[in-house]
C-alpha cells in the first residue's frame, strides 16, 4: 500500500500550493482517490459565476474531471460525492449537471448503473465570497489486467 498526494498538470494548481488535490491510496488491485473540495475558480483563483450554483456545478465538475482524468479515471469510477451548499433551495440548479454526468439506470459510462452514494449539507458560507456549492469526490481506479 503506498500513499500519496497529487496536484495533476491537469488542472491548475490549488490556491498558493496549501492543499494537495488529491490523496491517492495505491493498493494491490488499483487506487483509491480521495479529492480535496473543489469549487468554481478559474486558473487564476477567481471565482466563477459568483452566486450562480448551475454555472458553478460545471466548473467545478470540469476540475474534478481534470483531477480525474490526471490519475486514469473518469466520473464512472466516483465512488461518492459530498456538497456543501450556501442555499439548499439551489439543488436544482445542480441536478441537471449531476444526472448528465452520474445518470442513473445506465451503465453507458462503463460504470454499475447507478450514481454514487452521496451527501449534500448546507452551510453557512465557503471560504470566498461568491462561492455557492463546494464538492469532494473518493474514486476507485481498477488496474488494468495488463498492469
Amino acid at each position: 500500500m503506498e500513499l500519496s498526494l497529487d496536484n495533476p498538470p491537469t488542472v491548475a494548481a490549488p490556491f498558493g500550493d496549501r492543499f494537495a488535490h488529491v490523496a491517492r491510496l495505491d493498493l494491490d488491485g488499483g487506487a483509491l482517490l480521495i479529492l480535496s473540495g473543489q469549487v468554481a475558480v478559474d486558473d487564476a483563483g477567481n471565482v466563477v459565476a459568483p452566486g450562480d450554483a448551475a454555472a458553478q456545478a460545471e466548473r467545478i465538475f470540469e476540475i474534478i474531471g481534470g483531477i480525474l482524468a490526471g490519475h486514469g479515471a473518469t466520473f464512472a469510477d466516483v465512488l461518492h460525492i459530498r456538497t456543501y451548499m450556501t442555499n439548499l433551495d439551489d439543488l436544482p440548479a445542480i441536478r441537471d449537471t449531476r444526472r448528465r454526468l452520474f445518470p442513473a439506470g445506465s451503465a453507458s459510462a462503463g460504470g454499475p448503473g447507478n450514481p454514487p452514494a452521496s451527501t449534500t449539507v448546507e452551510v453557512s458560507r465557503l471560504f470566498l465570497p461568491g462561492l455557492v456549492i463546494e464538492v469532494e469526490v473518493t474514486a476507485a481506479v481498477r488496474r488494468s489486467p495488463a498492469g
